[in-house]
Parts: structure tokens; sequence; C-alpha cells
């Protein structure tokens, strides 16, 4: 398995189960992916997971991660309002709290917008209607190819599918349509952040997911992110396989025969070869196919012309760390993230911030997502007592940033360290507006950009949500012609750009990966597991 992010670590722990020998490798001197901590004088800060939806005791994704972890890994629920919209600049700022709970999600935002209550159960309505209908997106997945090609062409897809058809509908266009209230609009679209695409050019099936994902809570590992990885590590060595670190894959072996037979490893200078009968690539799909595969195979018609074609790479991340001097409570934070937009116009904001230059742009951040991990961990206070982080995420376009990718990492040019310096000055006065009582107390900051991202987590553009999520990824056609199989025999792909973004949609893509190489469908597995983990729970009581 090629990366260690949880779409390669999901894969390699569910063939561990089924006593496969199991050999992770990853370039970083970590394993986790985004699910790894880095510490910094004396601050922890996570990368990636920030709150996790679906976790509610035997529910399919909570037996699915407890049977992952050998049920080792403990989740805290965060507050409830889980998530705080501000809208405005100071002087006239408006903040939503978004609740979680099917019908005090509905309640609260009523009593925010009153006289909009039709337009908030319609909302609500065709989000969880569109959400059932993604069942066909995995099905098209793992149904054979012939079958998946009948079932696009015909037109049947679309048919069985509310999730297809709303695919190609935008967000502002579906919430434009609900409602006149332009603070409800930007309030209904808040969450596009969690998924990387701005309102009108994201696709409403896919907002629909992350609506009724959050809609029963949200939760954070206990511990911090690092525990993933930790709780499933020693699952795949039980099996007599292996995770390491430092260890680049440089290339995809193949025989004579153009089947993938192994990887190639740099240690140093010097290739290292390691043979397997299936090679599956957590690295992404444009990693996969453009860096590790040799340059004749990349010119092969089914895999140029169907896979890479149909995607492009998603907008660079852009994150911020700050260590602050103090307990939770003395500084005002909470277990519950905050959106925060300058205005309610997002679509106009976004734009003008993506085709400014890094300067200008620099000064318009439009959407600033705040949320302090020391708050949610209830651990933390234990083992960093006296101190908090406070971690803040956006995007950047890569282009400000990347005549400065081939620097020295930490020792980059004083151009580069100048503009994220801007970066973080003008976020964190938008930050300490909303936590006033962290501005003296700061001890340590610093910003990851998107080169940061190419260099950490092997990211091409520094995207942090894999391929592109706009209205093109949600085609059905798509969705039948990217799957774990790839043109390449023994190679398959897990992960994010199997299915969707972030932690539950790189796991899914990993049992995606995993139902078509045991042959078994995982999904339905998995969807099974509440019921049989009952059961199992009763026969001990007894």
């Amino acid at each position: 398995v090629v990366g260690s992010g949880i779409g390669g670590l999901a894969i390699a722990v569910l063939l561990a189960k089924v006593g496969k020998k199991v050999l992770v490798l990853e370039q970083h001197d970590r394993a986790g992916g985004c699910c790894h901590t880095f510490t910094e004088q004396g601050f922890e800060f996570d990368v990636g997971i920030h709150y996790i939806g679906e976790l509610l005791d035997h529910k399919p994704m909570r037996c699915v991660i407890d049977q992952l972890t050998n049920g080792q890994l403990q989740w805290e629920p965060l507050d409830n309002p889980f998530d705080k919209v501000v809208l405005g600049p100071p002087e006239n700022r408006r903040i939503y709290p978004i609740y979680s709970g099917k019908k005090r999600y509905i309640d609260e935002l009523k009593k925010c917008f009153p006289g909009e209550e039709k337009a908030i159960d319609e909302y609500v309505r065709l989000s969880k209607k569109v959400a059932n209908g993604i069942w066909l997106m995995i099905l098209l997945k793992l149904l054979p190819t012939p079958l998946a090609k009948f079932l696009v062409h015909t037109g049947l897809a679309t048919r069985l599918s509310s999730f297809f058809r709303y695919a190609s509908r935008s967000l502002t266009d579906v919430v434009n349509e609900l409602t006149q209230n332009k603070d409800l609009r930007a309030v209904m679209c808040y969450i596009f952040g969690t998924y990387g695409k701005m309102p009108k050019e994201a696709s409403f099936s896919m907002h629909s997911l992350l609506l009724c994902h959050y809609l029963n809570g949200a939760w954070y590992p206990k511990g911090g992110a690092s525990e993933i990885a930790y709780h499933m590590i020693p699952i795949i060595e039980k099996a007599g396989g292996a995770v390491l670190v430092r260890a680049p894959v440089n290339r995809i072996l193949l025989n004579d025969a153009k089947e993938a037979i192994g990887v190639s490893v740099l240690k140093g200078q010097e290739e290292v070869h390691v043979h397997a009968p299936i090679v599956i690539s957590d690295a992404g799909i444009f990693n996969t196919y453009e860096h590790l595969l040799p340059k004749d195979v990349q010119t092969m018609p089914a895999y140029c012309m169907k896979q890479l074609s149909m995607v492009q790479h998603g907008d660079g991340g852009l994150s911020i760390f700050i260590g602050v001097d103090g307990t939770k409570e003395e500084l005002g934070l909470k277990a519950d993230n905050y959106f925060i937009f300058p205005e309610n116009n997002l679509d106009e904001l976004l734009e003008g911030y993506m085709k400014g230059n890094g300067e200008e742009s620099s000064k318009k951040v439009p959407l600033i997502f705040v949320a302090s991990p020391s708050a949610k961990d209830p651990t933390w206070p234990e083992r960093k007592p006296g101190k908090s982080t406070v971690t803040v995420v956006s995007f950047a376009n890569y282009a400000w940033f990347e005549e400065w990718k081939d620097d020295k990492v930490k020792n980059r040019s004083i151009d580069y360290k100048e503009l994220k310096e801007a970066f973080i000055n003008n976020i964190l006065e938008a930050v300490t507006e909303i936590f006033p009582k962290i501005k003296d107390r700061i001890e340590y900051v610093d910003a990851g950009t998107p080169i940061t991202n190419q260099h950490y987590i092997g990211a091409p553009k520094g995207e942090i949500y894999g391929a592109d999520h706009g209205i093109p990824r949600f085609s059905v056609e798509l969705n039948a012609t990217i799957r774990p199989q790839t043109p390449i025999k023994n190679l398959f792909l897990t992960g994010q750009d199997v299915m969707l973004c972030g932690f539950a949609g790189a796991l899914t893509g990993a049992l995606t990966c995993g139902s078509v190489i045991l042959n078994r469908n995982l999904h339905l597995d998995a969807i099974g597991l509440p019921k049989r983990v009952k059961n199992g729970n009763n026969k001990k009581k007894e």
C-alpha cells in the first residue's frame, strides 16, 4: 500500500483482518496522512481532523471504525451548537448557531429566520432525499464495467438515484430557489469549506451529504488525531505486515505484460525493489498515474483518455497553527467550530479572492474556519496543562506560492516568508476579534501553505481534498469510470479519489477497494455490522 492516509491504513487493516500480509509505505516521517499530528514548542497540532459525523453508537460508520481499531479508539462529542456561522464585519456581525439533532437543527434554524420555515423544511427534506441516493455511486464502482456503462448510457443511473439527478445542479442554484434571504442562503451553504468548492461551483448532491453527515452530531478523537493510526497499525503488524515511514515509493514495478508486481522505494539514492501480488495506491490519482507509472504506460488510451482527463486538481489548502498560553476556560475556547465570512455574498467573495494575486488576496480572505483541537480533546489538560491550541483552515491558490516549491523546507526565501506572514497577520486579526482573550497570549504561530502540503502529504498542487469536488466530479460517467481497478492489472486505488473527500470519504474509498479485491461487498457488511454487534453484546450479557 502506497501512502498511510486513512484510505491506505483502512485497506491495509481490512486485508490484515482476512490474513493478508500488508506493507504500508509512507514518504513522511510519521504515519497517518492528514490524520497525523506534529509538535512545535510544546504545542501539539492536528493537521486535518477537525470533526467527524455519523459516530453514534451502533451506527455503521462507528462500527466500521471500531472494527478497524479493535474498539480502542474513543470519540468525544462536540458541544451543541457544534458550528457557528459568522457573517459580516465587526460593526454588523451576525452569528448563527448550528445545532445537531434532526429536529433541533431545524427548530433552531427557524428561530434565527422567522418566516422562512417553509424554505428550511424544504432544504432539509431535499438534502435527505438526495443524500439517500449515494448508494448508486458506490454500486457503479462495484458492478462489472459493462453493466455500469449500461446504467450510465441508458440514463438508468440518473433515473434510479436522486443523488445523480441533482449532481449537475449547483448549490447556489438550489438554495437561491428556496429563499430570497441572503443570510439564510449563506447559512445553508456555509459548510462548503469541508469539501472545498464555492457554492456556485459545488454540486448540491455533495453538499447534501455533508448536511446529513452532521445532523446527528459531531465528534473528535480522544487523544488527538494521531490516535487513529496508533490503533490501526498494530492490527497490520499482528498479521505479519508493517507500516514503514521515510519510505518514499518512486515508481510502481511492472512486468513485460504491463502488470503491477511491486514498488521501488528510495533508500537514500538507492532503489530497493519490493515485490507483491497486489499494489494499492493511496497516493491519489494524479500521483499514481503521472508520477508512479512508467512514461510508456501513461500513453495507454484507457489510462489517459478515460481517467485523468475527467478530473482536475482541487484548490490548495492554507492552515494556520496557533499555540496559546492558558486553559480553554481562561481563553474562552470551546469544543466547537467557527466559519467566519466577511459578508453573505459567498460566491462573489471567493471568486475575487481566488482570482487576485497573493498579496492582494491576503487582505481579503473570504472563509476562515477556526477551531480549538485542545478544547475538543478531554485528555489535553492532562497531557499539556496550561496550554491551548487554535487551528485555522482556509484556501489559497497554489500559483501564489509555486515559485518557491523547490526551496528548502523551513528555509524558503524571504519573499515566501513575507507572503506567508501577510496571510497570518490578516487572518489573526479576524480570529482575535472573535476570540479576544487569545490576542496577548499567543506563544507560537505558523502557517502551512499549498507548497507545505505538497511536501508533507504529497499533494501535487497543495490540495487537501484530492481531486476537485466541483460539479463534474459527480457525473455518472466519471463515477462508473474511476473505480478501485485501474487499467494496470494488480494495481488498485483507495482513499479520497475513489469516492469522496475527508475522513469518511476516504474510509468509504477503502471499503470500496476492499470489496473489489476480496470480491465481497464490504458496504453491505458495514450496514449489517450494528445488528451483529448488538446481538453479540446481548449474548455476552446472557
